[in-house]
């Protein structure tokens, strides 16, 4: 990119916004402080290695999992900007037993809640692998100038406004849909800026590559081992196989779906039936970016947007990427 074409992401939004009459700016606004705390974020992982600020944090999060430190950094981040934030009334986190509702007079009149995951992948921190940070963004549906409520986090994911990701990587990237579509914004170091790299992002039809943690086959279901089967022998046109590629991180396994095309899959298995990734932090935004860039995402036999949570730490079966392999997938394992 060249500096004079650089098209930083709060011009891109304000662009956007311009479309629409009726718009506030206040989407606008909320994006760019997730930006600003992605910015920070970034910033403590670039110097990870050279400060204390690597392994454990000594404490597990609501889901037993042990926290990194920089887990914990990375949450306190996002929740300290989103409460000086207008406007956002609160926030849900994967690392908080509860949603937290901001209760100043800002907060009570603002529209939006935010739900995130503020470090995925964080087990491949001390091995220098990419990881991420994911977000939701959904009109609250609690009367304004209240405090919001735990029914504004429990919305399905085709009500969603907003969603992307930061991922950091060897470049720091933010992705994020509305129903307008999918762009994609690369940090420029020397103006601290995202700038628009990868405008209206689209998720090929047919991929050839498949990610999963094939490691847990052994408790895999029949029927999704004779999807692993296919793959691995006569999935490709030409009876090649497709290639597996997992990360253990799903920003960086989705980052590279949505760029080249492939199917992502965390099934049930029999020890765990629903599946280890969560539906609010996880799976909602994910699905939201990847339909909007043209892709599918279901569990085993619905849509992911159309799951109605029940719970802000529920968790479910995956299949996500291109249209035409998740369609392939469910041949197998479609219930």
């Amino acid at each position: 990119m060249s500096q004079s074409k650089l098209i930083t992401m709060d011009e891109f939004t304000i662009q956007e916004t311009r479309k629409f009459p009726q718009a506030t700016g206040d989407l606008s606004a909320l994006l760019r402080d997730l930006g600003l705390a992605g910015k920070i974020i970034n910033k403590q992982v670039r110097k990870a290695g050279l400060v204390d600020i690597l392994g454990k944090h000594g404490a597990t999060n609501v889901q037993g999992e042990e926290q990194m430190k920089l887990d914990v950094f990375a949450n306190e981040t996002l929740i300290n900007i989103l409460k000086n934030c207008s406007e956002c009334a609160g926030i849900a986190s994967e690392e908080n037993d509860n949603h937290v509702s901001y209760e100043d007079t800002f907060s009570c009149n603002a529209k939006y809640v935010v739900l995130f995951d503020p470090l995925d992948g964080s087990s491949n921190i001390d091995v220098n692998a990419s990881i991420g940070t994911i977000f939701s963004i959904y009109r609250r549906v609690s009367p304004l100038g209240t405090t919001c409520t735990e029914e504004d986090f429990l919305q399905p994911g085709n009500k969603l406004v907003a969603a992307g990701y930061i991922i950091y990587g060897s470049s720091t990237m933010m992705v994020y849909a509305t129903k307008l579509g999918v762009n994609g914004f690369t940090l420029e170091p020397s103006i601290g800026e995202f700038c628009l790299s990868h405008p209206n992002m689209q998720c090929k039809e047919n991929g050839k590559i498949y990610s999963i943690n094939q490691g847990n086959s052994v408790k895999y279901e029949d029927s999704m081992l004779a999807y692993l089967r296919y793959c691995m022998e006569e999935s490709k046109e030409d009876g090649r196989p497709y290639t597996q590629r997992y990360i253990g991180s799903m920003v960086a396994d989705m980052h590279r779906t949505l760029i080249k095309g492939g199917i992502f899959m965390y099934p049930g298995d029999k020890s765990a039936p629903k599946g280890k990734l969560r539906l609010q932090y996880e799976c909602n935004p994910m699905a939201f970016i990847l339909e909007a860039a043209g892709g599918k995402a279901v569990n085993n036999h619905e849509r992911i947007l159309d799951i109605v949570p029940t719970e802000l730490h529920q968790r479910v079966p995956i299949f996500i990427g291109s249209k035409n392999m998740v369609e392939k997938a469910m041949e197998f394992v479609g219930a």
